[in-house]
């Protein structure tokens, strides 16, 4: 089976980070979890299918320790962190891709984001009902995962013949996406979701614009207990183990234990964690997971006006990484001034990086790093 890693496609990517869907069936914790990533009550949290009437977009900092650091040493007198977009989707249901509850409307909504983060409800509770009457990981996934592919066949069926009559009539491009269309359908009518197709590099681009429900990366929420929280249970660990086998990735969090956390002053937050056993919130581990995922890496600028941090693709040249500040930055790219975070901190900024000979000068062929500290230098 193909991993993730290898089927990552081109997508655009928010310039402030990314845009993650947040699904699954009702009462699994997705709008708990939406108001404690975004410290919002945009989402009603309540104890029936459908309570979310309209999809909720909240932007979220991305927590990043080294921007701080980075400050500090700089002086900077603003801090300005990456951010990234959850948006709160309905719960789906089964018959969800022929517009049972609330399904068509949030499926097309679905298309717009560059992942899917699908809670699964991983915690036994009396006093909040399972729309499937039990507790079962594995078939939830199956629930939503197959109203996912059932939307991709719908549409790949009847998009197929239009393809085929443009195809018979000599148009390249035409024969190009009808045979991805019937890989996809393939893949699809086999019961696998269309990310396992797993395109070459040169037709990444071609499969994305399909935009295909099934072909979005999946990270998996897993809503476990408070007791749960840190380590998983039985429950979490089923899921993990799909994970694994699919090549996506699985994270545990308390959707209770981070509402809770989201109302605390940012004072009291890290004794809360302290009493609960944890070392940080699961907004960090979701957000890593969400980064790993999509190949994300964050570089930053750093001034006495301000340090600030960036998102980026991995694999992403100097001038394309200056294209995310601005566009001028791109087109008139001369060279961009690099300290790798590490000797930033080590020599007490960028001054001291130069003296230490840890100060380089890359051009538009330099692949952006982790961490990288950068300064553009560029043509107007």
């Amino acid at each position: 089976m193909p991993q993730v890693a290898d089927i990552i496609i081109e997508r655009k990517i928010n310039l402030m980070g990314f845009k993650c869907g947040i699904v699954g069936l009702p009462n699994v914790g997705k709008s708990t979890l939406f108001n404690a990533l975004t410290q919002t009550a945009a989402a009603q949290a309540a104890n029936y299918p459908f309570c979310t009437i309209e999809p909720n977009v909240g932007d979220v900092a991305v927590p990043d320790a080294r921007l701080q650091k980075l400050a500090d040493i700089a002086g900077s007198r603003e801090i300005i962190p990456t951010r990234l977009t959850f948006v709160d989707i309905a719960g789906l249901v089964r018959g969800a891709s022929k517009g049972e509850g609330l399904g068509n409307q949030f499926l097309a909504t679905i298309r717009e984001c560059d992942a899917i983060a699908h809670v699964v409800r991983c915690f036994e509770d009396g006093d909040i009902t399972h729309v499937e009457g039990k507790i079962d990981p594995l078939s939830d996934i199956e629930t939503i995962e197959t109203e996912l592919m059932l939307a991709d066949l719908e549409s790949l069926e009847k998009r197929i013949p239009a393809s085929e009559k443009r195809a018979k009539g000599g148009d390249k491009e035409a024969k190009e996406i009808l045979d991805m269309m019937v890989r996809c359908l393939k893949l699809l009518q086999d019961g696998r979701p269309a990310r396992f197709l797993a395109p070459d590099a040169d037709q990444r681009k071609l499969f994305n614009s399909l935009g295909l429900l099934s072909s979005k990366p999946v990270l998996y929420v897993c809503n476990v207990e408070e007791a749960s929280a840190d380590a998983g249970n039985g429950f979490s660990q089923i899921v993990a183990k799909r994970a694994q086998e699919e090549g996506a990735v699985a994270v545990v969090v308390s959707a209770k234990i981070e509402s809770e956390i989201a109302v605390l002053p940012e004072a009291d937050q890290a004794d809360y964690l302290e009493a609960v056993g944890l070392t940080e919130p699961g907004l960090n581990r979701v957000i890593r997971a969400g980064y790993d995922l999509l190949h994300l890496i964050t570089y930053f600028t750093i001034g006495p006006k301000e340090a600030r941090a960036w998102t980026i693709e991995k694999g992403t040249r100097a001038p394309q990484a200056a294209g995310v500040i601005h566009s001028d930055f791109e087109k008139g790219f001369i060279r961009a001034e690099t300290v790798a975070y590490e000797d930033y901190i080590a020599f007490k900024g960028e001054a001291g990086a130069r003296e230490a000979g840890k100060f380089r000068l890359e051009g538009k062929e330099y692949l952006v790093v982790d961490g990288d500290t950068l300064h553009f230098r560029f043509a107007n």
